[in-house]
């Protein structure tokens, strides 16, 4: 079984390599990465003119026929359990109704819930221990809760690959816990049926975070923020090679990217305060995304968070709340509830408990 996995990275690797010739960035060597600088004012020329007018409340919950729609929600929360309060794993109808805890444990804090493409398995992550003591691992289990099985320790981000064999996650860049997102060192691809862990051949991978595999196997889109040579953007980089693509070039700002299930369409966070979709192309030379625009935006004094596309591709789901609610993983958000949009920025609010519902993800119909 690892002889197979290497000879496919190996093929993935051999494919790719030709997809596209390099271009240098000053602060990188020129045999381990590309990064593209944003440049080209017509290229970015439809985002600046799609600006949506501020809405800052959801409409009416009846506005969308949230009952027809198939999937289901997963998302973290911080509320009691047995009486203690603490981080737990929800599954949800699209409407919000029929919530379920999934983990149940007083004792230990589960997040950043993300379902594998066969709709079976929850790869998360949890923090154990205290204070300066505290490590964050990742975890995978069965979509119902049951058999939990253990990944790597001071671990984060995890996210699955397209046939839902592997699980990527980046390493903690410290020993001591961080809450900070972007506090990551590296990228380990976890093959499920042989427990390897293989590190990416990329090794300046550094603060990334919100990680996501392209469902042909190819790339990864992420956030990185200080790290790399960059402030503050999204990059595409090779699954199993070393080009890393600045997405900047392409009008794309902000940060939390997600892929739709073929790979053709993205969505992310541009500001605090507004979603952002757009056409991508990553079997281009380079990856590319065209057609950038607004979903939906709100008024500053809140926020809107970790948008997540449906496995059919007509909804958004995404955190929304408070402007003083924490976004990262972990981070106090009282007051955010989770609400769905149709791309069209039609969107309605799911919950009402205000209990720090962050981070949902789409549960995709079981194949």
């Amino acid at each position: 079984m690892i002889l197979t996995s290497i000879l496919l990275a190996a093929a993935i690797m051999s494919v790719t390599a030709g997809d596209g010739s390099s271009q240098n960035s000053p602060s990188q060597d020129n045999s381990l990465v590309v990064s593209v600088e944003a440049e080209g004012a017509a290229e970015t020329s439809a985002a600046a003119d799609s600006k949506t007018k501020p809405i800052s409340t959801p409409l009416p919950k009846n506005t969308l026929d949230l009952k027809k729609i198939p999937f289901k929600i997963v998302h973290e929360t911080y509320r009691p359990t047995n009486g203690k309060r603490n981080w737990e794993i929800f599954i949800r109808n699209a409407d919000g109704s029929d919530p379920v805890n999934l983990t149940n444990t007083p004792d230990v804090d589960e997040m950043y819930p993300h379902v594998s493409p066969d709709g079976a398995k929850i790869c998360f992550v949890t923090d154990e221990g205290r204070g300066r003591n505290r490590v964050r691992h990742v975890y995978y289990m069965n979509l119902d809760g049951r058999n939990r099985v253990h990944v790597a320790a001071n671990a984060r981000e995890p996210c699955w690959s397209f046939d839902s064999k592997s699980i990527a996650y980046v390493k903690s860049e410290y020993e001591r816990f961080s809450t900070r997102e972007y506090a990551t060192t590296g990228m380990v691809l976890y093959h499920i049926a042989e427990n390897w862990h293989q590190p990416h051949p990329n090794t300046e991978l550094h603060h990334i975070y919100a990680i996501c595999w392209s469902p042909d196997g190819k790339w990864f889109v992420s956030a990185v923020e200080g790290g790399m040579g960059y402030s503050d953007t999204i990059i595409a980089f090779e699954a199993f090679g070393r080009r890393v693509y600045d997405l900047e070039r392409w009008g794309v700002r902000g940060c939390r990217p997600d892929l739709n299930s073929d790979g053709t369409r993205m969505v992310w966070g541009e500001t605090d305060w507004n979603l952002q979709t757009g056409d991508v192309d990553l079997n281009a030379e380079e990856p590319k995304v065209t057609n950038v625009h607004d979903i939906l935006r709100v008024a500053r004094q809140s926020k809107v968070y970790h948008v997540d596309i449906s496995p059919d591709s007509k909804y958004v789901v995404f955190s929304y709340g408070p402007f003083s609610g924490g976004q990262q993983v972990g981070g106090m958000a009282e007051g955010w509830n989770l609400c769905v949009s149709d791309l069209d920025g039609n969107w309605v609010q799911i919950t009402d408990d205000g209990l720090h519902n962050k981070e949902p993800d789409w549960v995709p119909a079981k194949n």
